[in-house]
């Protein structure tokens, strides 16, 4: 068991004692925690202790506060763990379709826990899962329209966008943006809710093939838009994964912009070959232990 400092707020002793609680299935995912009365006798503290101390849990999504129903132990998060190997991914794909069950159109990624890389159809799989558009937004708007612009060397006015939502286990997990120099894209290809693999679509429709150019990584707070979309609070941290892809002779094609809920994946890089064989790239490991990474590739 924890110890508790003496100087901690009254309320987040009791948080970590229903941690702690919580951690050894005294109260396991998905039931009802005791009232706040129940609560209040049990731990001998006042009930507004107890309101405090659930609203810290609620906060860092240990609990689900349903209005009217009762508090309810949230189960623990699922994690797509995407393996990619940096020395040889180099055709784009639209990979995070090998490592979500999506449309099956490509072979799952290795590493992935469970059912987390069935193809659709399979047990494991929620109806609705995959990528689908949700809306063609004019280009030069933005902050991040100037910045796709700027990565693909085009006016703004060049551009086309799409924005989609990649849905996992039936609760939307990344939101996407993609850029690219192609105008007018299809109709078809924008229609709000049309399913399948955004790059692989947008490739088609501009008949090139896509390679990496570059991906960085970073984080932010879901504004209100992205909030909206993924189902989360407004500020909920985001993995960003964004991008440039570019054709065989290295002309921009493609900027992509992806919004990731941080509890929903993780960023696995690779640098042995299977069976241990170190790889051969003569680095030292100068960073901390899983600062590298690499999730849903475009």
């Amino acid at each position: 068991m924890a110890t508790h400092r003496s100087d901690t707020p009254l309320y987040r002793r009791l948080a970590r004692q229903l941690q702690e609680r919580i951690d050894a299935g005294t109260y396991p995912a998905g039931s009802r925690l005791p009232s706040e009365p129940e609560l209040s006798a049990d731990f001998g503290v006042n009930r507004l202790t107890v309101r405090q101390a659930v609203a810290e849990l609620e906060r860092a999504a240990v609990l689900e506060i349903r209005r009217g129903v009762g508090t309810f132990v949230r189960p623990p998060a699922v994690r797509v763990s995407i393996t990619v190997d940096p020395r040889s991914q180099r055709f784009d794909l639209g990979s995070v379709h090998r490592a979500l069950p999506l449309d099956g159109a490509l072979p799952p990624a290795a590493g992935l826990p469970g059912d987390a890389a069935l193809p659709e159809g399979t047990a494991g799989t929620v109806e609705g899962d995959g990528e689908a558009v949700v809306a063609a937004p004019a280009v030069g708007r933005s902050a991040e329209d100037d910045e796709a612009a700027r990565q693909l060397g085009r006016a703004t006015g060049e551009l086309s966008r799409v924005d989609t939502v990649i849905r996992i286990g039936g609760r939307p997990r990344v939101a996407n943006s993609y850029w690219v120099p192609t105008r007018p894209l299809p109709a078809e290809l924008l229609r709000p809710g049309r399913p399948g693999n955004m790059v692989l679509a947008l490739a088609g429709a501009a008949g090139v093939e896509l390679e990496y150019d570059w991906r960085a990584f970073g984080a932010i707070g879901a504004d209100l838009a992205d909030a909206e979309l993924l189902g989360v609070p407004p500020g909920t941290p985001l993995l960003v994964r964004e991008g440039v892809s570019c054709t065989p002779d290295g002309t921009p094609a493609l900027y992509v912009r992806r919004r990731i809920d941080g509890s929903s994946a993780r960023f696995v890089l690779h640098y042995r070959e299977p069976g241990g064989t170190d790889g051969a790239d003569g680095g030292t490991d100068g960073g901390t232990d899983g600062a590298g990474g690499s999730g849903p590739a475009e």
